[in-house]
């Protein structure tokens, strides 16, 4: 019974995504609020095909959350965190500190005791990480500086989280007070247990922190590496999926945030080749993790305490909303966001978190906040979340417009220095030589390639060569084809080169092509799929080394260059002609062939023996010091 169980809520979950996320999408809603009225429709409320395992599972699927942090780390190299301390410090900070006061004075306002409204304060301060990033990443608003400033904000206050698990049960010690003189004797002890414990735990917390950037820094790149040897993709997942868990757990025992862990561990990896590889294998979890979350969040909310205080509930939930979006709002024009940015910036955060969640039943647990309390703010939290798609919404169609010039304008996007403007696939002896006139003339690169031995070697150089196979459209997302201009085809397997020129074509047809032919079939293939800028791999090589053996055999050497260019021209247009009949008559193909090499041949005997002009051989200062010397030689035997 226990697996008819299981199967049957994988069912109704799977059941409710699919369903509900299409029609949300199609509405354009987006996936969130699919997700949040799928969790409504199965939950209690309506349906009721799922009861209390719900809250277990809201805590298998926080772990999407861990999974988001930990791409988002994958993205921002140290330099560029450093870059942002302003944003993330400053006014993420300070979103925190008046966000709590203005909370917390509410509370008081309401007769709340001083605890009770610092402890609703900072919990309500905090914004919902998951759903707030999923939005902007989906309706591409990540990069634009509104997007920018409230990752910077939703970072701060995940590694606020942490402060705040101390703090909350330090707020319920005015309720454990007595008289007696034993048990302030006792009191005090548990006090000096609790410093010393705290120092331990800083100490415990600094060796944990400091074992996963060596980890990340020194010894994940041989890890991945001998992974990547084997060849099994599953593997290469597994260890992947390994290395979140086991920074989770980890994380969890010492009492810190999973997810500030894995942002941690991310960050630390930025600058690793098989980034790009751990984020196409670790993105389908999220994201079902993260769907698996949503629909929880949509079950959890209590629609009978909303039916039996209903006025009480929205004033809080309005008031909640107000109060947050006012805050932001103002320290958005602070920091110079403006006009619809400032507005974007304003609604995507105005609304309770998922970790108010944790935190609420933990400040319960502590005596901190009354249960009736609590029920409220579950509801208010949840609500806020269901309700933040309807006010993105709210705002795209109403609000900006209202803005001068927002319907036509939009700030430009922040671009971190990851995005490139070409990927080169494939960067063995051919691409490298891609790759270095690329970087030499001032064009960084995306470079994938599936040999980690080539990569290892080719890192020691100084290329950023990511680890990753490019006939994957989530590893190639993950490179950036969705900014980028340009990709070079450079591997020299021909079914993997048109498996990767299919693929760029129906999902990234923006992308200009440009191909290796590692054979005249590759050419032709090339030439059906309408790309004309492909080279054959050792084609340039073996004009280079003919233009040698005619210059032994007695050309000069623009001669010798002519001849190299003429034929280099004709091959070309001999081959697009040809291919006219590759795939319709043999007989006929192959007798133009013979028809297109006697042309040739024709047309380069008649070059060699038509006398060259004067100034052709202008350049050929070989040549020239060459007559130099001989006529130098015959005057001094005169």
């Amino acid at each position: 019974m226990h697996d008819q169980g299981f199967f049957f809520q994988a069912l109704v979950y799977l059941t409710a995504a699919v369903i509900s996320v299409p029609i949300a999408k199609r509405l354009g809603f987006g996936s969130v609020l699919g997700y949040l009225l799928a969790g409504i429709i199965i939950g209690p409320f309506v349906f009721g095909l799922i009861g209390e395992e719900g809250e277990d599972v809201m805590h298998f699927a926080e772990f999407g959350v861990v999974m988001m942090l930990f791409l988002i780390g994958l993205e921002l190299r140290p330099s560029l965190l450093w870059k942002m301390r302003r944003s993330i410090f400053g006014l993420g900070g300070l979103q925190l500190i008046v966000t709590m006061l203005a909370i917390g004075g509410i509370a008081l306002a309401f007769r709340q005791s001083m605890n009770e409204a610092l402890a609703i304060g900072l919990i309500l301060a905090l914004s919902s990480t998951a759903m707030i990033l999923q939005t902007l990443v989906e309706k591409g608003q990540i990069k634009t500086s509104a997007g920018q400033a409230s990752f910077s904000v939703l970072l701060m206050q995940d590694i606020a989280v942490i402060p705040i698990l101390a703090i909350l049960p330090l707020l319920a010690s005015e309720i454990h007070t007595a008289g007696d003189a034993a048990h302030h004797a006792d009191e005090a002890r548990r006090i000096a247990g609790i410093a010393i414990e705290g120092w331990f735990k800083v100490v415990l917390i600094l060796v944990v922190i400091t074992g996963i950037v060596l980890v990340g820094r020194f010894l994940a790149r041989h890890i991945f590496r001998l992974i990547a040897k084997t060849g099994l993709r599953e593997i290469f997942t597994a260890t992947a999926l390994l290395l979140i868990v086991a920074i989770a757990v980890v994380m969890d025992l010492v009492g810190l945030s999973p997810a500030l862990g894995a942002f941690l561990a991310g960050v630390v990896l930025a600058d690793n080749e098989y980034r790009h590889e751990l984020e196409a294998n670790i993105e389908p979890f999220k994201g079902l993790l993260l769907g698996l979350f949503f629909i929880a969040v949509g079950a959890s909310i209590d629609f009978n305490l909303l039916f039996e205080r209903p006025g009480l509930v929205l004033a809080l939930l309005g008031t909640l909303i107000a109060v947050k979006f006012i805050v932001l709002f103002l320290l958005g024009r602070v920091f110079s966001l403006k006009g619809g940015q400032g507005l974007l910036f304003s609604f995507v955060l105005a609304q309770g978190g998922e970790f108010a969640f944790v935190l609420i039943s933990y400040s319960q647990q502590n005596q901190v906040i009354r249960p009736e309390v609590s029920a409220l703010l579950l509801i208010v939290v949840a609500l806020s979340m269901a309700a933040t798609p309807l006010l993105l919404l709210l705002n795209e169609k109403v609000f900006q417009p209202m803005v001068e010039d927002a319907a036509n304008e939009r700030d430009p996007d922040v671009i971190d220095d990851g995005e490139t403007p070409v990927i080169i696939a494939g960067f063995g002896r051919f691409g490298v030589i891609v790759g270095r006139l690329l970087l030499s003339n001032g064009f960084t690169a995306t470079i994938l390639d599936d040999n980690p031995d080539n990569i290892d070697v080719l890192r020691k150089f100084g290329f950023k060569v990511y680890y990753g196979d490019a006939t994957r459209s989530d590893l190639l997302h993950a490179a950036g084809a969705d900014s980028a201009k340009t990709i070079v085809i450079a591997v020299d397997d021909m079914n993997k080169a048109l498996k990767i020129t299919d693929l760029v074509q129906k999902e990234y047809p923006h992308l200009e092509i440009i191909g290796r032919a590692v054979s005249k079939q590759h050419a032709y293939e090339y030439l059906r799929r309408g790309i004309h800028n492909y080279e054959h791999d050792m084609f340039h090589s073996s004009l280079n080394l003919g233009i040698r053996t005619l210059t032994k055999l007695g050309f000069n050497p623009y001669q010798a260059y002519r001849a190299a260019r003429i034929f280099k021209h004709h091959n070309n247009a001999i081959e697009k002609e040809l291919f006219k009949h590759y795939d319709e008559d043999e007989k006929k193909y192959l007798s133009e062939s013979r028809r297109f090499a006697g042309e040739l041949e024709n047309l380069l005997q008649t070059e060699h023996h038509q006398s060259i002009h004067e100034f052709d051989t202008a350049w050929d200062n070989t040549t020239l010091r060459e007559e130099v010397e001989k006529a130098s030689e015959n005057k001094n035997r005169n």
